[in-house]
């Protein structure tokens, strides 16, 4: 593990948080924003619905996402393109891939990066970073899924609900 950082100091920064609909993108984005208007920084919002009701798991019509920018001072709008992206699964990535800066981070659940998930948003190969040429951008795979069940699994909730925390690690990891 590297131990020199490079600290940039930014004025802005906009985060967009993408999965299925269902995933609790919107409730992760929505407190990311009222944290961050309540720390004294100026908000811009974009929730992001898809246009199908409940599209299937996984495909690229059922994306849902939240994206915010945050600044010290003159935030006027939401944003064109994304400074860190969270994708929940592959769909998630395919769909924003066009709004991603150079240099920009993408966290990724790897537990929702597997081969069925890759072909469920129209992946030809097991490297969607390659096949986007998202070589601009620094991955950052977290097995979200995994580390969520790790955490609650003493908890007393079902798998069902458990699941439904994944949005709660992610928004902890940002």
């Amino acid at each position: 593990m590297p131990t020199n950082s490079v600290v940039t100091d930014i004025k802005q920064v906009t985060i967009r948080f993408s999965g299925d609909s269902g995933d609790g993108m919107q409730l992760s984005g929505t407190i990311f924003s009222t944290l961050s208007a309540i720390f004294g920084n100026e908000i811009a919002t974009f929730p992001d619905f898809p246009a199908e009701i409940r599209a299937p798991q996984g495909s690229l019509h059922g994306v849902s996402g939240f994206q915010v920018r945050i600044g010290a001072k003159d935030v006027y709008n939401s944003g064109d393109k994304t400074d860190v992206l969270v994708a929940m699964n592959p769909a998630a990535l395919k769909v924003n891939a066009p709004f991603l800066k150079k240099g920009s981070i993408v966290l990724f659940d790897t537990d929702s990066f597997q081969k069925r998930d890759l072909d469920k948003a129209l992946f030809q190969t097991l490297d969607p970073f390659a096949e986007l040429n998202l070589d601009f951008v620094q991955p950052i795979g977290v097995n979200i899924t995994s580390l969520t069940k790790a955490s609650l699994g003493d908890s007393g909730l079902g798998n069902k609900e458990i699941l439904r925390s994944k949005n709660m690690f992610a928004l902890g990891i940002v």
